[in-house]
């Protein structure tokens, strides 16, 4: 099969070659002596890559600290379930399927993905795969930062870091339809974007004052750094501040911080799927490539605001 792949850490994203890799072998899999419970193949139509994700020591070695290269990347995948492991239950051969894989394991910019079917939900048949991938990650993050980390309740006030982004753009919608006021950051051309999916009020951060916002019941932080330490301060008693950037470099003075990493979870991506179904939930794609193309999709001479998708079929 085609995949992407990696050998070099110090390369980054200019490291990425399209090479061949064994097909994943689907008789093994569904043998009672080669079976790894619970695994399912997908065949990837499309697929998601997170910038970091090469800065990840997850990327580059297995769960036994065991070098893995050559390393098929990404994470978010949409596709058609093709065979299943022994023992497998709740997902069917032929079955349109997205989510997100494990971070130890060779990811989704292949032909062909191995993956736990707990970490896959159903596609509806009129979602398209492109819109599958793009939100597998994103929007469980950002319904995982708000709900389960953040526990937001309607009638508060959140600012979104970043909210015409992948994940920001996820949040801000998340957020506006649950009853918060949602006050969105980004650049001065990120404005109507950001309003676009859901803010109320923006700040441009580049030249406005982060800090004439006030006080805010919640910080949803995709940015870090002396942004995050700034926002964590504007937190009022009682608030929350959640951060998918690392343990944060300031904490609210009596409030909760809180940083975490994404997990899979079938039934908040039946959630989201249910949102983008019904129109309440837009994803914020950039750009879409074929795998082909992939490489030079990854390392673009301009910026690309919005999410990549590769369109592996």
């Amino acid at each position: 099969m085609k995949a992407i792949v990696v050998t070099d850490p110090a390369a980054g994203t200019a490291g990425m070659t399209l090479a061949e890799r064994p097909d994943p072998d689907a008789a093994r899999l569904a043998s009672l002596d080669g079976a790894n419970y619970g695994d399912v193949v997908v065949e990837v139509h499309a697929s998601g890559f997170t910038g970091n994700e090469l800065e990840w020591p997850s990327t580059w070695v297995d769960r036994l600290g065991r070098d893995r290269t050559p390393s098929i990347p990404g994470h978010e995948v949409a596709g058609v379930v093709t065979s299943l492991s022994f023992g497998t239950a709740g997902l069917s051969v032929g079955q349109r399927v997205f989510g997100i894989t494990d971070w130890t394991r060779d990811g989704t910019l292949a032909q062909y993905v191995v993956v736990e079917a707990r970490n896959l939900a159903p596609l509806p048949g009129d979602v398209d795969f492109t819109v599958g991938a793009s939100v597998a990650m994103t929007g469980l993050t950002a319904w995982q930062g708000l709900f389960e980390h953040g526990h937001l309740s309607a009638g508060q006030s959140v600012l979104v870091h970043g909210a015409a982004g992948a994940v920001g753009s996820m949040a801000a919608q998340l957020a506006r339809e649950a009853g918060a006021y949602v006050i969105g950051t980004g650049r001065a051309a990120h404005r109507k974007g950001a309003l676009d999916f859901g803010a109320y009020e923006f700040v441009d951060l580049d030249n406005d004052t982060l800090e004439d916002v006030g006080g805010v019941d919640f910080v949803f932080d995709v940015f870090g750094g002396d942004i995050g330490a700034r926002s964590a301060r504007l937190v009022r008693a009682g608030g929350t501040f959640v951060t998918v950037t690392g343990p944060p470099e300031a904490r609210p003075a009596n409030g909760l911080a809180v940083d975490f990493v994404v997990v899979s979870d079938r039934a908040q991506l039946g959630e989201i799927a249910r949102r983008v179904q019904d129109g309440r939930l837009r994803t914020h794609i950039g750009q879409v490539a074929s795998l082909d193309d992939a490489v030079a999709a990854f390392n673009p001479t301009q910026k690309i605001n919005g999410k990549t998708i590769i369109r592996v079929r």
